[in-house]
């Protein structure tokens, strides 16, 4: 009985396995170095280009969706290429060693004010960014893929993207809490500078996260032998995945509602709440419910259906967005505590989204006899940025709609629509994702099938 059970937890491709604490904690750490690029992204890269730059905010609504849009499109391409890497140390950890130093600079440069004029800034805007993010997905996509072939197990799976997530929003914590901060300390008075340097900062630290990764994790699950097939028939195999397709759905539905949120969050308290003193407490006690959040997804999956339990939280997120745009300015203790609710509910989106991408690897796989992890999960990171990019677009492009004006008064009509951006505009969003979460068709039962299935047939060619 003993052995079985070593058996268990150290084979290859079981169903079974239980992954160390190790390697659980070790890849976890690799999104909290994301998220020291990501967080700064979603809540003052937008500002950042308005209120320092001096970038018109129309036009960075229409550089953040091109540049976003392009980013996107290069998901499938680096998941594609992934799939078919073939190294000593598998097909994913090779890009978080190699592809650390690139993105570094690349953080450096979007966050650097030319000395340029309105037109050059922009350019430079268009151009660094775009670089930025194309070294961003050449690491991210790998990461997300090396979950998928870490374990078969579903529960197992849960809980190291869990923990993935809670180290997300610990970073995402450190950024919305310590950044300003940063940049006051680092720049000295000089914004543009402290920007720079802050990310440098972050840079160094985000590339000794993508090395523990490469060193701490293993690659168990390969695609089929015999498998061979290109590019267009992976992107078929996904087309006729019906799992995946309301995840792709999903993802654009529930990142717009994320983005939305977070973009417009630190507007809301310069010039809405008129306390820009509070932003770092507000953002990153927001930040520790969404880690609180993730961590207690591996729990509540074990009593409830991924799928209902997804329904639930949107349903939730949507109830109480709407609720906090008929709070008072002034009632900041009611803001807070209703926007840390939001975060609690937002924490388990990313655990069981991630969780459920990997799932449907296998059920492409179960369908058709071809794997493809890393198209599987950057074909869905593609729907993430293409409704990151339209909720970064419609909050500038509403501000400038409005009047919004940097650094001064808003007008009542700029004030409620910066309200409504984090308010009730993500909150309708986050219900329409509850009811596309109702079409997905993979539940525990039939997701044991297909595992049972894909264990049998690893095990005959074993």
């Amino acid at each position: 009985m003993g052995d079985d059970r070593a058996t268990r937890r150290t084979r290859g491709n079981g169903v079974g396995e239980l992954l160390p604490l190790r390697e659980k904690v070790g890849y976890g750490l690799g999104d909290f170095g994301f998220n020291l690029y990501w967080a700064n992204i979603s809540a003052f890269l937008l500002i950042f280009y308005t209120d320092v730059m001096g970038l018109a905010a129309a036009a960075v609504g229409t550089m953040m969706l091109v540049t976003k849009v392009v980013d996107a499109i290069t998901d499938p391409l680096v998941g594609a290429l992934a799939d078919r890497t073939r190294t000593r140390w598998g097909r994913f950890r090779p890009y978080l060693l190699f592809g650390a130093v690139p993105l570094a600079l690349c953080g450096v440069l979007t966050w650097t004010v030319p000395d340029l004029d309105p037109d050059g800034k922009l350019l430079w805007a268009y151009a660094t960014f775009t670089l930025m993010m194309l070294a961003y997905t050449v690491l991210a996509m790998p990461y997300s893929a090396l979950s998928g072939v870490m374990t078969a197990d579903s529960q197992q799976r849960t809980t190291l993207i869990s923990f993935r997530f809670i180290a997300a929003f610990t970073g995402t914590t450190v950024v919305n809490w310590l950044t300003l901060d940063l940049v006051g300390w680092l720049g000295r008075g000089d914004e543009a500078l402290g920007w720079q340097l802050t990310l440098g900062l972050y840079g160094v630290i985000a590339a000794a996260t993508f090395a523990t990764v490469f060193l701490t994790t293993r690659e168990r699950i390969s695609p089929p032998p015999l498998q061979r097939s290109a590019v267009r028939q992976d992107v078929a195999d996904l087309l006729h995945n019906r799992p995946w397709l309301v995840l792709f759905v999903l993802a654009l539905v529930i990142m717009v509602t994320i983005v939305m949120r977070s973009g417009s969050l630190v507007y809301y308290m310069k010039y809405y709440l008129v306390r820009p003193e509070l932003t770092g407490t507000f953002l990153g006690v927001y930040s520790v419910a969404l880690a609180v959040g993730a961590a207690l997804t591996p729990v509540m999956t074990r009593f409830v259906d991924k799928r209902r339990l997804m329904m639930w939280l949107m349903a939730g997120v949507g109830v109480l967005s709407c609720a906090m745009y008929f709070v008072p300015p002034d009632a900041i203790w009611l803001l807070f505590v209703i926007n840390t609710a939001i975060g609690l509910l937002l924490g388990p989106k990313s655990p069981l989204a991630f969780s459920m991408y990997a799932d449907c690897a296998d059920y492409t796989e179960w369908k058709t006899g071809r794997r493809a992890t890393a198209m599987t999960f950057a074909a869905a990171t593609f729907s993430q940025k293409l409704g990151g990019a339209l909720a970064t677009a419609a909050i500038a492009w509403m501000l400038a709609a409005l009047g919004y004006v940097a650094n001064e008064a808003q007008s009542d009509a700029s004030q409620q629509g910066i309200a409504l951006l984090l308010t009730v505009i993500p909150g309708i969003v986050a219900l329409l994702a509850a009811g596309v979460m109702h079409f997905y068709p993979l539940d525990d039962a039939a997701l044991a099938g297909v595992q049972r299935d894909l264990q049998a047939r690893r095990d005959q060619i074993a």
